[in-house]
């Protein structure tokens, strides 16, 4: 359920802000936009949220900003406590995609490049959870590493590793990078009406709404 992938946020949460800012090269594509893409969350959503993967809390302020009440799910605790201080008023709790307590039921579940790190197996039983507790019209608001097809993704692949991006190449090979069809098809058969929009080379916005 992700949690295989926790550990290596022990290390990345001391430089995850300049990978987002786009002083690292290698993911400078990855995280193009990367205020944009939040922004984009944030306006698509309906409060009250319920944000997986909070990290060190750029989504969460991109929320705020936004007048939302927001609940944060975080697995891993530097993330957490980076989060903490910085929005000690909210409640952070440890938690992932599939295991979480919620304090209330919410309109939107929402999330920033992190849905990847679930297998497809998993984000289909994620978004059926999530079916069950939203109301009609709720909404789930990803941004998310996705791909055209299987094709596209390795194309990528074969890319990065003639820039000799090592690590995003290591990356996309470790870690459960979808498709757009399979996206699609997930939700779909769960009951929600989704549009994807690219955002840079790497992300999609998937914006679902409850039927």
């Amino acid at each position: 359920m992700g949690r295989e992938f926790v550990e290596i946020f022990d290390e990345w949460v001391h430089t995850y802000d300049d990978s987002v800012s786009g002083h690292d090269p290698e993911y400078k594509a990855v995280f193009e936009n990367y205020q944009e893409i939040l922004s984009a969350v944030a306006k698509k959503s309906k409060e009250p949220v319920v944000e997986f993967g909070v990290g060190t809390g750029n989504l969460t302020s991109a929320l705020l900003q936004e007048g939302h009440t927001v609940t944060g799910i975080e697995p891993n605790g530097a993330m957490r406590n980076v989060a903490a201080q910085k929005f000690p008023e909210l409640d952070i709790m440890d938690g992932d995609f599939l295991v979480f307590d919620l304090p209330q039921k919410p309109n939107s579940f929402v999330s920033s490049y992190a849905f990847h790190h679930l297998t497809d197996e998993e984000k289909a039983q994620a978004i059926q959870q999530y079916a069950e507790l939203l109301p009609l019209g709720g909404k789930i608001v990803f941004a998310d590493t996705v791909f055209e097809s299987a094709e596209a993704k390795l194309g990528r692949i074969v890319y990065e590793e003639g820039e000799g991006h090592a690590n995003l190449v290591e990356d996309l090979k470790r870690e459960h990078y979808t498709t757009v069809p399979v996206l699609e098809m997930i939700f779909q058969e769960h009951g929600f009406d989704v549009i994807f929009t690219r955002l840079n080379d790497y992300v999609f916005l998937i914006d679902a709404t409850k039927r």
